[in-house]
């Protein structure tokens, strides 16, 4: 791998501007930040990436008001005891996106939090302890104890939430391809780890968050 201030060169000879790439950079919350989020607010993030994953992002930011009613504000002690028959009547909730299996996995991730928090003294508290330099090793928890929080969902869950995730957006991936760091989109436990070890470097080269390497990473590409 080059030095990633070669690649902080391409960000700012595509965007015209170090000002430029800097404006477009997100930056993580601190972890006291992180802890202080309530359980319900994890559950609602989980919820709207699941719903949002392979559909169109617009349509479940106009209805969001609605699923916030229809899920009882994403209670995780609620919802995690919603009945089979809760999930018949939310599947024809017309103020939510009609998808029973999103449903299901909705109250399967309420009791994960809930779980989790009785574990860790909270949610938050749990994901502001793990360390971003083992992103992988969280989003296997995820994978594993949630539902549907695999692969890209987990990592939006976190960015949005403010953790220091990185995205492997198509962007990064091909950023990551021109690097060398990978030869196609990380989907194998090898390929993820390359990918963790080179944010790792980077983020010990340049004192950077892998929430910014992230983003200068897909500003490099265009």
């Amino acid at each position: 791998m080059r030095a990633f201030s070669e690649i902080e060169a391409l960000a700012i000879q595509h965007h015209g501007s170090e000002e430029a790439v800097e404006a477009k950079l997100g930056r993580p919350k601190s972890a006291e930040q992180l802890a202080s989020i309530p359980d319900d607010r994890w559950l609602s993030g989980m919820t709207r990436a699941v719903f949002s994953a392979g559909f169109v992002w617009k349509v479940i930011e106009a209805k969001w008001d609605g699923f916030e009613a229809a899920f009882d504000g994403f209670d995780p002690g609620k919802v995690a005891l919603y009945s089979d028959d809760d999930i018949a009547r939310l599947a024809s909730d017309e103020r939510i996106v009609r998808n029973g299996q999103k449903i299901t996995a909705t109250v399967r991730n309420a009791q994960f939090v809930q779980e989790i928090a009785g574990e860790h003294g909270g949610f938050g508290a749990f994901v502001a302890n793990w360390p971003a330099s083992d992103q992988i090793g969280l989003l296997d928890v995820f994978a594993k104890r949630g539902s549907r929080l695999g692969g890209a969902t987990g990592q939006y869950v976190l960015r949005f939430a403010g953790w220091d995730a990185f995205i492997a957006s198509g962007d990064v991936v091909k950023a990551l391809v021109r690097e060398g760091v990978i030869d196609k989109p990380p989907t194998s436990k090898g390929g993820t780890k390359r990918v963790q070890d080179a944010f790792n470097h980077w983020t010990e080269e340049t004192g950077r968050s892998q929430t910014e390497i992230s983003r200068i990473l897909a500003l490099s590409v265009g």
